[in-house]
């Protein structure tokens, strides 16, 4: 199956199918990611996709899961994505979920009744990088969306049955707003009711546009323990009523942590604390990638 660049796709669909559905990404502005500078936007056109399909199936003889990329394919019309979910499971009647990456602005352009009908045809997850609860951070980011928008966007997709996957990344305010980023960050987590929460830490690559201001020194990284204790300030101000799965296990983070709130917050706060006071339980900087 041929692809067009390097792609990227959440930990969860390590095992998955790749489908490159869309190249690039609709905004392709956020200023920490380098994952899509390279690439110039643009749908796929349905046969091309198709193609794909058919000639992954004659090479895979079982498929459980397939992940449709690159980044916001969810960008594409109800109608194409509904004939792409039904060629999957033409193909690929075994497959047992389909995943997607999504901006919250186009969840919220999307109705109801299309989301239900995403969900009828096959799609089982959305992937969604909030990076922050803090709309000072989102801005200065470039992020293109608030932190209300995002949240809403994630309880409309749960509402009608979508599981979602959220992700927010540790030390994108740097030091100068660490605590507004943690505070707000634990807050969206409680309002949001996403099913899934993953926590990253800040790595940044020379292509990202937010580089330059670490290297001019406008924008300082937190140090390991900064991390951790933006860490707990974030789980600490979490207030979930229903059930959240909590991940921070990515190779970027220092701290790798699991659990489910809100029934394990007070064991992954000890487990922080205990991180804190030694850190030989900390990944080793060499350890640590994208």
């Amino acid at each position: 199956m041929p692809y067009e660049g390097d792609i990227y796709r959440p930990p969860s669909e390590a095992h998955s199918l790749i489908v490159q559905v869309t190249v690039g990404c609709t905004h392709n502005r956020c200023a920490f990611c380098s994952m899509y500078k390279a690439k110039q936007f643009r749908l796929k056109p349905f046969e091309e996709i198709r193609a794909d399909l058919e000639a992954a199936r004659r090479y895979n003889r079982h498929v459980e899961r397939i992940f449709f990329a690159d980044g916001d394919a969810l960008c594409m019309t109800t109608e194409k994505l509904v004939r792409l979910l039904d060629a999957v499971h033409v193909l690929f009647p075994e497959c047992t979920r389909i995943g997607i990456y999504g901006r919250a602005s186009h969840i919220l352009r999307k109705s109801e009744a299309e989301l239900v009908r995403l969900r009828e045809a096959g799609l089982g997850i959305i992937y969604i990088g909030a990076e922050s609860g803090s709309d000072e951070v989102l801005r200065r980011i470039d992020k293109g969306e608030t932190a209300a928008e995002i949240a809403e966007a994630v309880q409309k997709a749960e509402r009608v049955g979508l599981q979602t996957s959220v992700t927010f990344i540790i030390g994108l305010g740097g030091r100068e707003l660490t605590r507004e980023h943690a505070i707000k960050t634990g807050e969206m987590i409680s309002a949001m009711g996403a099913s899934y929460v993953g926590l990253l830490t800040l790595l940044l690559e020379p292509a990202a546009p937010l580089y330059a201001d670490l290297q001019s020194g406008k924008f300082e990284l937190l140090s390991p323990l900064e991390a951790v204790e933006e860490l707990e300030l974030m789980l600490a101000h979490t207030d979930c009523k229903a059930e959240t799965v909590l991940r921070s296990n990515h190779a970027s983070n220092w701290l790798a942590l699991k659990g489910t709130l809100p029934q394990d917050k007070e064991r992954m706060l000890r487990e922080i604390r205990v991180g804190k006071a030694d850190a030989s339980m900390l990944r080793p900087e060499g350890y640590r990638a994208l």
